[in-house]
């Protein structure tokens, strides 16, 4: 079963013509490098010995993060819950958020 994306497909294994393997799998490579540079930023890159560049059947790129351990994985959720306002509110991290739109200038 795939969700509507087809991200969940069947890893490709067998290459048909005419699909783009190469192109999935270099934005999967260029994603899972950005990963890498920020867990090695946050000293985690150990905890990720998996992390690796793939695709699927139907040519879509695929970050698989590989068998981690609990903690790891936890760790991973809390560091994207801590980030989840700062990218709400429009702002980056080590940068204090933007004004929003709505909110009137001071």
């Amino acid at each position: 079963m795939t969700d509507r994306r087809g991200v969940v497909a069947k890893r490709a294994e067998d290459l048909v013509p005419g699909v783009p393997y190469v192109r999935g799998w270099d934005r999967a490579r260029r994603s899972a490098g950005k990963l890498t540079d920020q867990l090695v930023l946050l000293g985690l890159d150990s905890d990720f010995p998996g992390l690796m560049a793939d695709v699927n059947v139907d040519g879509d790129g695929l970050v698989q993060l590989g068998t981690v351990a609990p903690e790891a994985a936890e760790l991973l959720a809390k560091l994207i819950t801590a980030g989840l306002p700062i990218e709400l509110l429009g702002g980056t991290a080590g940068k204090p958020p933007a004004a929003r739109r709505d909110t009137p200038a001071a």
